[in-house]
């Protein structure tokens, strides 16, 4: 019914955790968490109307009105943040994630935030470490030949290292994900090889592979 990508969202998701799902788009991976998850009710909302155009022909499809909100909003701006706990956001780059949760570090009750970006993912872990939120889960999978990394934020405080910035402190520890790290080492030592690049763009590409190459190698001792 849903895709690999968007099924790796719904596997962060429980069943009491009371849900905004921000650029629902189509619905179906809220779709997906009422009927097989059991949620009781989520909100669903995207900027644009015919995308929630979208989303309401499917939810009336699967007889699920009474369980599923849709709202048109711009991000938070129309929803009752205080009347949830957990927000989703995929299928997004990293500045317009940032856009909608700037300061949403305030908003106390919010407990866990689902983020599935497509790419930028330094710029959003240190973003939401400024938030007051940490890392407890993230997880990594190939869909179409394309890698998607969702990550699970929980309130909290914890130290992070460059490495877990750039790469993950949970992605990095997992022999599973060796692929995904090699991946990046190749593409990463070809863009080196191949593109001028400046003193500092130089500086900041061999520091990336020297931290890439320590992951993959603790990787391969485990």
């Amino acid at each position: 019914m849903i895709s690999k990508r968007l099924k790796q969202v719904a596997d962060y998701i429980n069943k009491k955790d009371i849900v905004v799902d921000i650029g629902c788009d189509h619905a179906l991976l809220d779709i997906y968490l009422v009927k097989e998850k059991k949620l009781k009710n989520i909100i669903v909302s995207d900027i644009l109307q015919s995308a929630l155009d979208n989303a309401i022909k499917n939810i009336k499809k699967y007889k699920l009105e009474d369980k599923i909100t849709p709202i048109l909003s711009n991000g938070l701006e129309n929803i009752n943040i205080s009347k949830i706990d957990t927000i989703i956001i995929s299928g997004m780059g990293t500045k317009n994630i940032i856009k909608i949760l700037r300061n949403i570090g305030k908003s106390k009750n919010i407990k866990k935030i689902v983020i599935q970006s497509n790419n930028d993912y330094y710029y959003l872990r240190t973003f939401m470490k400024r938030e007051g939120f940490i890392i407890k889960d993230e997880s990594v999978i190939k869909d179409k030949n394309i890698n998607y990394i969702t990550m699970q934020f929980i309130r909290g405080k914890k130290m992070y290292f460059y490495s877990d910035y750039m790469y993950g402190p949970v992605l990095k520890l997992d022999k599973n994900n060796l692929w995904y790290f090699q991946e990046n080492l190749k593409s990463l030592e070809f863009i080196n090889k191949n593109i001028p690049y400046t003193s500092m763009q130089k500086k900041y590409a061999l520091k990336k592979i020297r931290v890439l190459s320590k992951i993959i190698k603790k990787l391969n001792n485990f």
